[in-house]
This record gives structure tokens, C-alpha cells and sequence, in this order.
């Protein structure tokens, strides 16, 4: 297994034969490979040419281009290409600025967590978010710019690639004793459910909950992309209702794609739609100013969705399930949807609930692997979490 050392030969070549001397110091084997866009002579063992021959649209649709902004973009998708097609990759290691770091770490985030990525930008200080996603890349912050080598870019770049090849070396095997992974979806307002069906198939899975923030749904689609999930549990899709209303933890448009991709055994349901999320008080933006609204603390604002929006979460997410192939249960909590949506509590709006059950029962196709669900339980009942534990058996069974 090798350690890729990735980044623009043409502007970046000293440091990157020194970091790929410095891995191969360390007892890795190391490729030096050259993404920059102006091609010409390189010090690299795979050129920008060979790199960029990747793109769907060929070389051209990369080194032809005098945009240097659309430039970056495709060689970025022609690195994706050129990563996905190798079987050696012990680590990759990235050096760069800020364009270099976006490049490079779109390509990271295409390769399953598990494979070794470390990217040593002059940007690894701030809000890396867009450059991490849910995958498992580490920023390793240069300190001086990534533009020769002296004292301090010297010792940088070398603990970076001692760690990448160190990585690579000593690869983390799996345990016998592992069982099939479990993947759940979880927020507060849906833990008691959770926790339920967590206890109910721990001895015969290893759970991974994920808080539903935006990155967590990300998080767990992107493990099941990688192939680590015998199944999963999505319970909580709050994460829609950010993303279709505005709120601050939202999916983005590919959520329940790795379910079409993969085919995996899956549960889903309704968990937290009531609520859109903010940070404090005053920063929910004035055109909600009217709306209801319930501070769970003070970083915390929870915004009660309306009939309308809720019909849109229900259309939403079923167009999405009818697109899945493999095993699908839909389950729909008729109780309420949340701890804050029952009798007596603030967000108990069955108005709004019945829109989304409605929109759900008039777009969702069932099918033989595809079915729909539905319980007069809370989500959060006992019933209705051994109704998910039943349901979730029966197809991990048929899988």
C-alpha cells in the first residue's frame, strides 16, 4: 500500500518530492501524483496529464480551460476519478492553499472512511466544514504557506507525511468479535425511541448513533456509502425540515442516496419534523418572527413547522423512498413525532401532523421490498419502538 502525496507540481514541487522522500524515509512506498492545471514538464510519478485524462470530458475539459476557478473544479473531479480507480492507496496526503485544499479534499471525501486522509493546508485553522463533510479527512494547519522550504514548513510537512506513511503501514484490521453495524439516527426530542430499539438490538448489532444536525445524517449516509452498515434506522429526519424551510441543521439534497445507491436494508420514519432549528432567539431571521417558537436553551431555538411545510417534508422524503430498491419500511408515528409534539405539549399541532401523514399516504408507492407503515403509537412509546425492532428484523432477515 502506497501513500499518495497529492498537489500542483507546478507551483508546489519541492515540497511535494519532499514530502514523498520524507514518507519514503519512514518505510512507506510513496507516489508523487500532480494535479495542477498547466501542464508542462513535472517532477511527478503521475503527470497532471494522466491525471486529468480521468475527467469524463477527457484532458481537455481540464488543461484546455483558461478559467482557472473551473480548471481546479475539474481536475478535482478528475482526481476523484484517478483515486477511486486504485487499489494501492495506503494514505493520501494533500499539501496546498486554499484552492489546492478544495481539490484535493473533494476527492478525499469520494473514498470510504477507513482509508487514511490528511491534508496539510493553509486553511486547516479555520471553519474546515466544506473541506471535511462527513468523511473522515484530518487538517493538518502548515503554519507558514505552503511556498518553500525552511525551518518551519520543513517540520510540518515532515510530521505529515511520517504520519501519513506511519498510516499507512499499520493499517487497523477488524475484529472477529465485530458484529454487523447498525446505523441510527437520533435527536433530543426522539432519544427515549432510540434508546429503545438501540437496547432491543445490541446484542446481535454494534449501534452507531448519529445526531441528526445536518453532518450527522451526512456522516451515517457516508458509512453506508463504505459499505460499513448492515442496515440502518433512520428514525429522525429532522434534518429535512431544515433543509426545505431554512433552519440551521439541514440535509442537503442527497439524503436517503446512499439507501438508492446501496440498497440497504432500511427503516425509516418521521422523528423531529415538527420542529426547524435555530441558534439563539434573536437570531431567527424576522420573517418567522410570528411563528411559534420553543427555546430549548439558549444556542437553541426550535420553530413549530407549519400544515403546509409539513406536507412538503411528507412529499420530500416519500419521492426519495420511491426511488429505493432494496428493503424499505416507512413507519409512521401517529401519536406525535416528537417529545415536544403530544397532548399538553408545546408543539402538539394535529393539523400539521395529519398533513404530513397525508402527504406521505398520497406520494408513497409501496412495492414488494417498499412498505408503509402505520401506528397509533407516539414515536417515543414502547410500542412503537418494538414495532421498529420487528419491522427491522423482518428485513435484515429477507436481505
Amino acid at each position: 500500500m502506497k501513500v499518495y502525496v497529492v498537489g500542483t507540481a507546478d507551483t508546489k514541487g519541492v515540497e511535494l518530492v519532499y514530502a514523498k522522500d520524507c514518507a519514503i524515509a519512514a518505510g512507506a512506498d510513496a507516489v508523487l501524483v500532480d494535479v495542477g492545471t498547466r501542464p508542462g514538464k513535472s517532477v511527478a510519478d503521475v503527470t497532471a496529464e494522466e491525471v486529468a485524462a480521468r475527467h469524463p470530458g477527457g484532458a481537455s475539459a481540464v488543461l484546455g480551460n483558461d478559467d482557472r476557478g473551473a480548471a481546479i473544479t475539474a481536475m478535482s473531479e478528475a482526481l476523484t476519478g484517478y483515486l477511486l480507480s486504485r487499489d494501492d492507496i495506503g494514505a493520501v496526503l494533500g499539501l496546498g492553499g486554499s484552492g489546492n485544499t478544495a481539490l484535493v479534499t473533494a476527492a478525499m471525501r469520494a473514498l470510504p472512511v477507513g482509508v487514511p486522509k490528511l491534508m496539510v493546508s493553509t486553511v486547516a485553522s479555520g471553519n474546515v466544514a466544506s473541506y471535511v463533510g462527513p468523511s473522515d479527512i484530518a487538517m493538518m494547519y502548515s503554519v507558514v504557506d505552503v511556498a518553500g522550504l525552511n525551518a518551519i514548513s520543513r517540520q510540518v510537512i515532515g510530521n505529515a507525511a511520517h504520519a501519513a506513511a506511519g498510516m499507512a503501514k499499520n493499517r487497523v484490521v477488524a475484529s472477529a468479535a465485530d458484529k454487523p453495524g447498525l446505523g441510527l439516527t437520533m435527536f433530543g426530542v426522539t432519544t427515549e425511541c432510540v434508546t429503545q430499539v438501540r437496547e432491543a438490538l445490541e446484542r446481535d448489532y454494534e449501534t452507531f448513533v448519529f445526531h441528526a444536525t445536518g453532518v450527522g445524517g451526512q456522516s451515517m449516509e457516508k458509512l453506508v456509502d463504505s459499505g460499513f452498515f448492515a442496515g440502518i434506522i433512520d428514525v429522525t429526519t429532522t434534518e429535512v425540515a431544515d433543509y426545505l424551510v431554512g433552519g440551521v441543521l439541514p440535509c442537503t439534497d442527497d439524503r436517503f442516496g446512499a439507501m438508492m445507491r446501496t440498497r440497504i436494508p432500511a427503516l425509516v420514519s418521521v422523528g423531529a419534523l415538527d420542529m426547524v432549528n435555530f441558534g439563539s432567539r434573536e437570531s431567527v431571521p424576522a420573517k418567522f418572527s410570528e411563528r411559534k417558537f420553543h427555546v430549548h436553551n439558549a444556542q437553541v431555538t426550535l420553530m413549530r413547522t407549519t400544515p403546509e411545510e409539513n406536507r412538503a417534508f411528507g412529499e420530500w422524503i416519500a419521492e426519495r423512498l420511491n426511488r429505493c430498491e432494496g428493503p424499505v419500511r416507512f413507519l409512521l408515528p401517529l401519536g406525535g413525532v416528537s417529545a415536544i409534539d403530544a397532548p399538553g405539549q408545546p408543539f402538539h399541532d394535529p393539523l400539521a401532523d395529519a398533513a404530513l401523514f397525508d402527504a406521505i399516504r398520497a406520494t408513497f408507492r409501496a412495492g414488494p421490498q417498499r412498505k408503509l407503515v402505520e401506528l397509533p403509537h407516539h414515536i417515543n412509546s414502547p410500542e412503537f419502538a418494538a414495532a421498529l425492532v420487528a419491522n427491522f428484523r423482518e428485513i435484515a432477515k429477507a436481505a
